[in-house]
Order: C-alpha cells, then sequence, then structure tokens
C-alpha cells in the first residue's frame, strides 16, 4: 500500500459496509454489457466472462467499480432521473459506502478480495453513450479501478467490506 493509502487507512475504523446492487460484464470490447447475478473474480486476471479477464495478467484495472450514488450525482449533473450501469461500462455497481474511501485499499465483496488502485475516469465515449455534457457530469463520479487479489464467487446483495491493514496479509499467512 503506498503512503497515501496508508494515510487514508488511518480514518476508516468506522466505514460502514456496503452492498453490490449490479455485475456487468463487457464480453468485447465496444460488445453490449452482459448483466448477470453472480460471477467469479479471479485473482490477477478479472471477472469471469469479461474482455480484461483475457487482458495482461497483473493489471491495475481488473475491474472497475462504480456506486449508485456516484451514478445518482452523474444523472443530477445531466439532468435525468437516472441513468443504467449499462450505459456507463463499469463492472460493479456497489451502494452504501464511500467509494473514494477504498482506493488504495483493500476489500472484500462476496469470496473475492481485490485492490483498488486508481480513480476511473470517464472516457470520450461517455459522450455518445449519455450525451452532449456526458464526460463533464461523470468527472470526480467515474468509480475506481481495481485488481483482483483473492478469488471467489461475487452475487449482487454481497456485502463490500473494507479490510483494515494487514488484514489481508493475515488471511494469506492463514493459508500458507
Amino acid at each position: 500500500m503506498n503512503a497515501q493509502g496508508r494515510l487514508i487507512a488511518r480514518f476508516l475504523d468506522d466505514i460502514k459496509p456496503g452492498r453490490l446492487e449490479w455485475i456487468g460484464l463487457r464480453p468485447e470490447r465496444m460488445a453490449p454489457m452482459a448483466v448477470v447475478e453472480q460471477t467469479l473474480a479471479v485473482a490477477d486476471r478479472g471477472l469471469q466472462g469479461d474482455r480484461r479477464m483475457i487482458g495482461s495478467k497483473g493489471s491495475a484495472r481488473q475491474i472497475s467499480i462504480i456506486s449508485e450514488e456516484f451514478i445518482q450525482s452523474i444523472a443530477t449533473n445531466l439532468a435525468r432521473s437516472d441513468i443504467s450501469p449499462v450505459l456507463l461500462r463499469r463492472n460493479l455497481v456497489v451502494s452504501g459506502i464511500n467509494l473514494n474511501a477504498l482506493r488504495h485499499q483493500y476489500f472484500q465483496i462476496g469470496e473475492a478480495v481485490f485492490q483498488a488502485t486508481a480513480l476511473c475516469h470517464p472516457c470520450s465515449r461517455m459522450e455518445a453513450a449519455l450525451g452532449k455534457g456526458g464526460l463533464v457530469a461523470m468527472l470526480g463520479h467515474g468509480g475506481l479501478c481495481a485488481k483482483i487479489v483473492e478469488s471467489g464467487k461475487i452475487r449482487c446483495g454481497d456485502a463490500v467490506v473494507y479490510l483494515p491493514p494487514g488484514v489481508y496479509q493475515e488471511r494469506q499467512m492463514q493459508l500458507c
């Protein structure tokens, strides 16, 4: 974990768990999203059925994650009542947790463990997907990229749980 992650972690003792609300897979670049209720998160690879699974092993962008709260902010910025997660092309939608607080942190969803790596900035395709102003509406609300550090099944309804520094490392020691 980097210095920024260690600093943020000092203030996360009281972060409440969130909930996984939606799972979307991108079978190919530019292909329509496949919405599923569950999938397998594969360590160092990606989500089973997603195109990132066949990408670079160990990539820091194996999954993308956004919160319902961010989606609502984007909708508000565009004067819309709602936005389908399919349009945003993120893999996971969560709710009830401050997603940006998880940056550089370990967290668990279902059986899998993730490490948030970076902000997931919107791409220029958001103008086409959301209409004029779509990219600007998403700035600061694009979610996070993460890598999968421990494989496991994830399902809609699973808790999103922050893992304090050392917890993931202790789990690994117990497995050895």
